[in-house]
Parts: structure tokens; sequence; C-alpha cells
């Protein structure tokens, strides 16, 4: 499995969302490995990857690859921090290996009750087919990067750059739409309510994510009581990306003051 690990510090683990590719969040790890370890990849699917993918196991791969990661890079534990399809996979990770999770962080995450709606339902009959109206359909984000980057000529600056990170690292339909059905109708909630790590639930503006409703990943706070809840100011969806600064020293802040807090409650006990 290739493997970005960069930066030094706490170590943190980053979970790509749904376009599966590390490098669509190239800003955020650029910003997290300024402060901290940043170790991530590209979701198990893709070619680029190199990992183990099983249609048999599905959803539960992208799972073990936030163990393989740790494994490849010499870490017990570490911050595991998912983003959108990724925060799914962070949380069901942090449920099923708490050992090796010394804080979770998921920031607009898909929470275990998600299933598409009837835009997606639409889009998935032909991801190949369908994918210039899927383009069309994402200028509804151009909103939100317009108020993430301060105006209008600097949101447009950013997205062109964007565009161009895109295209050179292009998305698969295909994957994207088996991504989402293997999530459908699966049932994760038990085992998410019997995550103990401190958890950090953030998002953007109630206004301004058109991806995930802000409501749905907050469905995190009702399920883990003790989590603690944030928002990205004038941001959606792309907050990781948009405002890669102030995400990063979100995450950052919270992953260290947990281990701080971990270190001490070992020294006592």
């Amino acid at each position: 499995m290739n493997i970005v690990d960069r930066g030094s510090g706490t170590p943190v683990i980053l979970v790509p969302g749904i376009q599966g590719r590390w490098e669509w969040m190239r800003p955020t790890v650029d910003a997290l490995a300024k402060r901290c370890r940043v170790i991530t990849f590209s979701l198990a699917d893709e070619p680029t990857c190199e990992g183990h993918f099983d249609e048999t196991s599905g959803f539960a791969c992208y799972v073990q690859q936030v163990a393989d990661a740790l494994d490849a890079v010499g870490l017990e534990r570490a911050t595991v921090c998912g983003i959108s399809y990724g925060g799914l996979i962070a949380a069901a990770f942090a449920a099923r290996h708490p050992d090796r999770v010394s804080a979770l962080v998921l920031m607009s995450a898909l929470p275990p009750s998600w299933g598409p709606d009837s835009r997606a339902r639409f889009l998935m009959r032909a991801p190949r087919l369908l994918t210039p109206l899927f383009c069309v359909l994402s200028l509804r984000m151009c909103r939100e990067i317009v108020a993430a980057r301060g105006g209008l000529i600097s949101g447009l600056a950013f997205s062109v750059t964007h565009a161009l990170n895109a295209l050179r690292h292009v998305f698969s339909p295909t994957l994207m739409a088996r991504r989402v059905t293997l999530v459908d109708g699966l049932d994760l909630e038990r085992e998410i309510r019997q995550i103990q790590c401190p958890t950090l639930v953030a998002t953007g503006d109630a206004d301004l994510d058109r991806v995930v409703p802000v409501h749905q990943t907050r469905e995190y706070l009702r399920l883990l009581p003790d989590a603690t809840s944030a928002t990205i100011p004038r941001t959606g969806h792309l907050g990781p990306i948009t405002r890669a600064e102030m995400f990063a020293d979100l995450v950052v802040d919270y992953a260290g003051h947990t281990v701080h807090e971990g270190d001490r409650r070992r020294r006592v006990g």
C-alpha cells in the first residue's frame, strides 16, 4: 500500500473521502504536515494505492487500511481523522480497534444511518455516463468556496487551482458509486456506540454544507454523548481544503490535548 508520511510530532492518520484519492486533500496534508506527523493514503480500491481490496469484505477493507497504515509506519496508535466518507471509516476503526486510537476526529462525516438520496441514486444508475451531470451539480459548492476564501475573486482562483488538481488526479465515478453501495444499508450504529476514545465532531456552517448536511454529522453527538463538537466558520463540506490551516489547527490542538491528558492519567494511575 502506498502511504504518505510527512511532518513530525503527534501522529495523525488522515482518511480520505469518497473520491478515494489522497491527492484531493493535498492542501489539508500540507497544512497538517507543518504541525504534526500526518500519515495518509488513497482508498484500497484505487489503482494508485496498491492496497488490498476484495468484494466479499467490502467496506471492511477500508477499515483495515487504517491498521495497515499504522503497522507500515511503525505506530501502535495515533489520532485518526476521517473526512466525509472517511469519517465513517475512521469511526468503524475506532470501534473495532480501541487500543490503536488515541483520539478520533470526524469532519463532516457520514453517520452510520446515512443512505444515498434520490439524486445520488440517480447518478449511481450509470456513473460513467452521468459524470458530466455530476460535475455540473458540483457547481452548487461554489457558494461555499467563495465564502471560505473571503470573496468572489479569491474563491474563483481557488476553484481553478482545486479543479486543476482534481484533473491531475481524476476520480473514478464507478468506484465512487461502489463505495456508496457498500455503506447503503450497512448497520454500524451499535458498534459506533461503543467508542470510548476522546472524539471531536466537526462541521462547517449548516447553510453551506451541500453534501453531508450538518445535522447528519451531528448524529455522532447523540451516539457518543461525551464527544466534543466544533464548527469551522465560513465553510461547508470542503472546509479541510478551503480553510486547511484552520482545520489543521483544530485537529492538532485536539490531538495534542488528548495525548497530554492521556499521559497525565497514566502518570496518576
